[in-house]
């Protein structure tokens, strides 16, 4: 079969599975077309393409048997120099690079070993038609920011003894994510910000006890401002150093991985600072070395610099990206960080996406596009165990679909339009007009043949200008009113739905689970990381861990919730049953049941009605309750008896022809597990 019966029969498996992309085969068929086209136009047809995405072994700074050898890309570039504390920061002959002959830009330097000494601090000194300027490397490893200057530069990391991997054949286990996303720098409760190695001794045990069996961090790139949350990436190859040394992070993955504990990283590809000095604008003098000339290279909502994707050497540059954080720092896998932006010229901003047509048109960036295809192949084909997430507000079609079946080869896509229902439910609508059959619509909505991962809220909600759904449910009751004796009813409200939002999110979801960190408990007030708007503090910029360990605090009951929750998923591998199906929703008293391999989860949303002897259809087996939100230990009001069994009644009137009849207390979630699956679980943690 040629290559043009190859794409065919691609496109033919894409409509059959979603019969509304057959009015876009046409578009289909470029879009497969290009992806092929660019991975053989930048590997030329003769080089592989993991070999290919190697660039941070060739350029950049190493050092070597004979010494050191630098190297940079800077076509426009007319001379080039190291400048740094070995040439009291002049511009000395002896550190003057060669541009070589090859074409293409190259510029190479070698240098005898007492040339450079670990931790010497250096930059780039570049000159072009008509200028020049201080720039850090495009490849720099370790970037560090002087404390009382502010400017940051490259630093020569070299230590006398390499990091030795105590894990290092780990493999991620083959199971569903349970994501805990992180900020190391915000992730301690000190007013400060914290390190790698703060993390790996404080944080870590607490997502092992609760059970997560994945981590996200956040910010791992180095970015100029802190308060960027990590996405104004200057430096692509150095591991932020604000939180410590690339030792220390390295440390921190092979803890986690002991732990049998997986770690993914935010890959931001998507745009780059638009920083002169610490990124890589201009970095030869021109705007189009790495971005597109013109207005189509600014991102001006996000005050940055977008990629031109059809460059091979960009291509080259991120694809070595990729490889390097795998290579270099052992890495799980990645979120792909602003998919949307990258897809369309427009950026996604202000659109809507309401129908197939706005996936399939001009503003589409098709370059990007077979980028992250070439991204995906490059990751899975490296390491066949990581995982790959695409944060994408579109819906844009086969995203997480493998690149051999037609899509773009993401493992897993964000369902981000469950938080932002949720949002809207506890934001704009009284609880009492929750609607239960649009409830379970926007939970489920998803394309089938792809893996999504659902969850109530991520940092996004919790930054300032939003709120996390504790603090938008309890608002300033949660400064007065959390401990365990005191009854206030807006607190005992916002515990109750918070605990069942997190549970029927979960149970719904289809491939996969995310928490930010701390929400899990409730975690007061808002992220506001230090600016000059509130004089650089910290305060808002940390977790208050303490109130989680307060036995006296309500805090603690949620976490508590919150760990039964997630070792019941992973006890009945709930994410890897794919057979989720409606057994009952009925707006009048909001209640929505559902089975998921072979477990019935049942939800009373109604604000004061308690039900007794409520009819939910089900299969004729005989339940035992396995969880149940309203449970003492867990802050509820202690409604139903633990570890009830439940048989099943004969009813010819469902599809079942039997059904239970269920106490179901107001403002209460309950699990029923098949009773040899759980004999004897009840809420016990």
């Amino acid at each position: 079969m040629n290559q043009k019966n190859d794409i065919s029969a691609l496109v033919d498996c894409l409509i059959a599975a979603d019969s509304y992309l057959g009015d876009h085969r046409d578009a289909l068929t470029r879009r497969i077309a290009h992806i092929q086209a660019m991975r053989k136009r930048i590997t030329e047809g003769r080089v592989d393409l993991l070999d290919l995405a190697s660039g941070h072994e060739h350029f950049g700074l190493h050092r070597t048997v004979d010494g050191w050898i630098f190297r940079e890309w800077a076509p426009h570039a007319t001379a080039v120099y190291l400048v740094g504390d070995f040439s009291e920061w002049r511009e000395d002959p002896a550190y003057a690079l060669t541009r070589l002959a090859i074409d293409g830009g190259q510029w190479e330097i070698r240098l005898p070993p007492d040339r450079l000494q670990h931790g010497d601090l250096f930059r780039l000194r570049i000159h072009w038609p008509g200028g020049n300027g201080d720039r850090i490397p495009a490849y720099a490893r370790r970037v560090v920011q002087d404390p009382q200057t502010l400017i940051f530069n490259a630093q020569v990391w070299a230590p006398s003894s390499p990091y030795r991997w105590r894990h290092a054949e780990f493999t991620r286990p083959d199971r569903p994510p349970l994501i805990y996303e992180v900020h190391v720098g915000m992730a301690q409760e000190a007013e400060k910000i914290g390190t790698w190695g703060e993390f790996t001794e404080r944080v870590l045990p607490r997502i092992v006890l609760a059970g997560y069996t994945t981590i996200q961090l956040m910010a791992v790139q180095e970015h100029p401002y802190y308060g960027s949350f990590g996405y104004h990436v200057a430096s692509f190859f150095a591991a932020s150093s604000r939180f410590g040394t690339p030792e220390d992070l390295m440390a921190l993955i092979d803890a986690a991985h002991g732990q049998g504990i997986a770690v993914i990283m935010d890959l931001v590809h998507s745009h780059s600072v638009s920083n002169t000095v610490e990124g890589l604008g201009q970095f030869d003098g021109t705007e189009y070395q790495y971005f597109h000339e013109g207005p189509r290279g600014h991102h001006h909502a996000w005050d940055s610099r977008c990629f031109d994707y059809g460059k091979p050497e960009v291509v080259h540059f991120l694809l070595s990206n990729c490889r390097y954080w795998l290579d270099a720092f052992h890495v799980d896998g990645f979120r792909f960080d602003g998919i949307t932006s990258m897809l369309y010229t427009h950026h996604g901003l202000e659109r809507a996406f309401t129908g197939y047509g706005d996936y399939f048109n001009d503003a589409v960036d098709e370059d990007a596009l077979a980028y992250l295809a070439l991204a995906n192949e490059v990751i899975h084909r490296l390491r066949p165990d990581a995982i790959t997430v695409a944060e994408d507000i579109s819906g844009m079609p086969g995203l997480a679909l493998p690149v051999a079946a037609g899509g773009v080869g993401f493992d897993y896509r964000f369902a981000m339009g469950v938080p932002d229902y949720w949002i809207r439910l506890t934001k704009d609508i009284p609880d009492e007009h929750w609607p239960m059959g649009h409830l379970w619509h926007e939970l489920t909505n998803r394309r089938q043949e792809e893996k999504t991962i659902s969850y109530t809220e991520s940092h996004d909600q919790a930054l300032v200008g939003d709120k996390t759904l504790m603090f938008r449910m309890a608002d300033a009751a949660l400064y007065g009113h959390m401990s365990r004796d005191d009854p206030d009813l807006g607190v005992d409200r916002a515990m109750a739905l918070h605990k069942m939002i997190r549970l029927i999110t979960l149970a719904t979801a289809g491939n996969g689970y995310l928490n930010f960190m701390g929400n899990e408990f409730g975690h007061p007030e808002w992220i506001d990381f230090p600016r000059e708007g509130n004089q650089w503090s910290c305060r808002y910029a940390r977790r208050q861990w303490s109130l989680v360990d307060d036995p006296g605090l309500k805090y603690h009951l949620l976490a508590r919730f919150d760990r039964r929750m997630i070792a019941l998923c992973r006890q009945a591998d709930l994410l890897s049953a794919p057979d989720l199906s409606l057994l009952w929703d009925h707006d009048g008293d909001k209640v929505l049941a559902f089975l998921r391999g072979g477990w019935i989860f049942v939800f009373n949303f109604h604000p004061q009605h308690s039900f007794t002897d409520y009819g939910i259809p089900a299969p004729d087996i005989t339940y035992r309750m396995v969880l149940d939100t309203d449970s003492m230990p867990f802050g509820g009001h202690g409604r139903l008896a633990p570890d009830q069994v439940h048989h099943t009644l004969p009813d010819p009137s469902n599809p079942w022809g039997t059904r239970l009849s269920l106490y179901l207390p107001s403002r209460t979630g309950v699990v029923l597990a098949p009773q040899a699956c759980g004999q004897g679980q009840g809420n016990r943690i």
